[in-house]
Parts: C-alpha cells; sequence; structure tokens
C-alpha cells in the first residue's frame, strides 16, 4: 500500500513559482498592474493567436467568449460529455444549450452528430478538447463558417496540445475564440484563472470591456475626455480580472509547461504499456497525428465482467491511497437541464455508456516512476 494519498490530479509548485509570487507581494501592484500584461503576452507568444484576455477563472473565459459574440437570440450546440460550463455559458448569453453526442474513440464532439444537430437557429458552436486532445477542429470550423456560425474551442484541459499540422491549441486556426483553464488540476496553473485568445481586434476590445465592469478609460474609446479621472461604462461588464498574483504565478508556470506536458505522455504511455493486456480496461484513444497535453488519462472499465461496482472500484483504490474521478456526468442528465429542457436518458446513447464505464486515474508531472508502478500494481489488482 501507498504511503501517501495520490489524487487524480495536482499541481506542480516549485521554489520558482514562491518567488515569482512574493515578487509581486512586494510590488507596487498587487492586481492591474504589469504582470498581467506580461502573462498575456506569454500566451499569444505560445501559441501564435493575436489577441488574449485573462481572467478570473475558466468559466468566465466561457461566459465573455459567448457574450463577445453577440449572438441573437437562439442556440448553442456543445458536447454532453464535459464540465457544466461548457453548456451554462449558453444559457448566460440567453442562448439555448442543445447537445450533440460523442465519438466513441476519443469521446470527443461528434462533427457527424453536429450536423444533425444544426437548425436556423444555431448561432455557436462550443468544441471541448475532452482530456487534452483536440476535438475535430477543422472539421468543425469549416462546417461553421459555410453556415455562418460561431466556433469557440473549449480548450481548458489542451492548453500546450497540438492539432494534427502541428499548430498550437489557442491559435484560433479553427476557432473565433479559445478558452483556457488554470485551475489547480490543470496542465499550468494560475490559483484559480483562465484565458481567451482571438485573432479578431473587435473581439478583443469587447473582451476587455466585458472584463472589467464595462467600463474603459482609453482615451480612443470615450465619448468626452473632461480630465485624467475620467473613465465611461459603455456597455454591462463583470469584475472577472486576474490578479498580478496570479498572473506572476502563470508566467512561471508557463516555463514549465513543455516540461509538464513531457512527463504527463510519459506517464501515459507507462500506463498504456501496463494496461494493455488488462482485458478490463480499455485505454484512450489519441487520434493519429494529434499530440495530447493529457489533462486526464481516462480509462473504460467493463465493471459488469469485473463483477463490482464503479463505486466499491473507487473506494478500494481510496483505501490504498489511491484518488480517482469521474469525468464527467453528462450534462444534459442533471437535474437542472432535464427540469429545464425536458433531456432525459437515452438522449445521447454514446455519451451514456461512455459515463457508464469511465474512471480517471492519477495524472501529474509531479508524480515519481515508483508511483506511477504502484498505482499499476494497485490498479491491476483491485480489477483482478
Amino acid at each position: 500500500m501507498l504511503d501517501h494519498f495520490i489524487s487524480y490530479g495536482k499541481q506542480w509548485i516549485d521554489d520558482d513559482d514562491i518567488k515569482a509570487v512574493t515578487e509581486t507581494l512586494k510590488s507596487d501592484f498587487l492586481t492591474q498592474g504589469p504582470k498581467l500584461a506580461e502573462f498575456e503576452k506569454a500566451i499569444c507568444d505560445y501559441t501564435g493567436a493575436k489577441y488574449c484576455v485573462a481572467v478570473s477563472n475558466g468559466t468566465a473565459a466561457l461566459h465573455l467568449a459567448v457574450l463577445a459574440l453577440d449572438l441573437p437570440k437562439g442556440e448553442g450546440i456543445t458536447t454532453p460529455n464535459t464540465f457544466a460550463a461548457s453548456a451554462n455559458c449558453l444559457l448566460y448569453a440567453g442562448l439555448k444549450p442543445v447537445f450533440a453526442d460523442i465519438k466513441t474513440d476519443t469521446y470527443n464532439i461528434d462533427p457527424a452528430e453536429i450536423t444533425q444537430k444544426i437548425t436556423k437557429d444555431t448561432r455557436v458552436i462550443v468544441a471541448v478538447d475532452f482530456a487534452g486532445q483536440a476535438a475535430d477542429m477543422e472539421d468543425i470550423y469549416q462546417m461553421a463558417q459555410a453556415k455562418g456560425i460561431a466556433v469557440i474551442e473549449d480548450a481548458a484541459h489542451a492548453i500546450g496540445s497540438k492539432y494534427a499540422d502541428g499548430s498550437l491549441v489557442g491559435s484560433c486556426k479553427y476557432s473565433d475564440l479559445t478558452t483556457f483553464s488554470f485551475h489547480p488540476v490543470k496542465t499550468i496553473t494560475t490559483g484559480e484563472g483562465g484565458a481567451i485568445t482571438t485573432n479578431d481586434e473587435k473581439l478583443y476590445q469587447k473582451l476587455l470591456l466585458l472584463r472589467s465592469h464595462g467600463i474603459t478609460k482609453d482615451a480612443a474609446l470615450l465619448g468626452q475626455n473632461p480630465g485624467p479621472w475620467y473613465y465611461e461604462m459603455q456597455q454591462i461588464g463583470f469584475n472577472y480580472r486576474l490578479t498580478d498574483i496570479q498572473a506572476a504565478l502563470g508566467i512561471s508556470q508557463f516555463k514549465k509547461l513543455d516540461r509538464f506536458v513531457t512527463r504527463r505522455r510519459e506517464i501515459v504511455d507507462q500506463y498504456n504499456t501496463a494496461f494493455a493486456s488488462n482485458g478490463l480496461i480499455t485505454t484512450p484513444h489519441e487520434k493519429a497525428g494529434l499530440n495530447s497535453t493529457f489533462h486526464l488519462y481516462v480509462v473504460k472499465i467493463d465493471y459488469a465482467k469485473l463483477g463490482k461496482t464503479r463505486s466499491e472500484v473507487m473506494i478500494e483504490l481510496k483505501n490504498q491511497n489511491i484518488g480517482t474521478q469521474v469525468h464527467y456526468i453528462p450534462v444534459h442528465l442533471l437535474p437542472y437541464y432535464q427540469k429545464q429542457f425536458g433531456y432525459k436518458t437515452g438522449d445521447y446513447p454514446v455519451a451514456e455508456n461512455y459515463y457508464d464505464h469511465c474512471l480517471s486515474l492519477p495524472l501529474y508531472p509531479k508524480m515519481t516512476d515508483e508511483d506511477v508502478k504502484l498505482v499499476i500494481k494497485t490498479i491491476n489488482q483491485t480489477l483482478s
């Protein structure tokens, strides 16, 4: 048995991160200072996007991304295999969430299913890069452009991931906007935090306003300018700012991103090799040509053949100091969505079948090889 608890995900904070935060705490700016712009530039430099707006969390990023598009009332399409925020952001903007089922191999939204869900009222597609693997963004973007539909790529799991052509998620090559999350279990963290990238200057300017109460002090945007104190609230906005403290941590974390991704993939390779011969486990499928950061390592388990429930497996593993999680309860099965929109079991059978069998195993860069070996041994013993 392990002598320490291994959770399904965990941040890596080192002395460089602590130093970066401490230096900012001693500086003149704790918020609305230079570190925010530096962090945003780091994201642009890395992804290749023209513009970036960092915000307080990944949900705020999704919210503002939809609002910036200034869409008429209608519908938005997303995947049921995601956290609720990917659908809730549509509700925040007055759009009805519509779901398209997932692919059987990658568990990402299926472009063929999207096609079946598009109507004259479809305004936007929110495609999620589940577990770090990019969705079929090129196909989705081409389909959307042909029909005048906007595309948001929810890349909360996918900072550092690459498309088949080698370009980076976040470049907005196949989306109007891309959103990120920097929660502690994500590949890099700012504690809480998020960001939106885009190549459209008009969207960028809207995002800046929306992030901070709809208020601007930019002289070029003011209707009048009676003095240096003056500002204008030009639309309704929110306080979704990221602090300089968080941005300083993000800058430091960014310097380790490639190393984090490399280590994640090393652990995935060890898992895939070890579980290949276990007939109860289906390991993750990575589509040819893609390069995933593997925010999550999700397996499917044949619980019926095993003779144990998922709950029993999770409890057995927890008692042996191994943490697991389920990603995700399909959004359409959440009580709010069932009550408000009439969604029910059976509406999205692929996502529901996936949910019945999935389990996320521990995966984070700070895991040692010994940790990985012990997890593998314990998993195989529990599933025997």
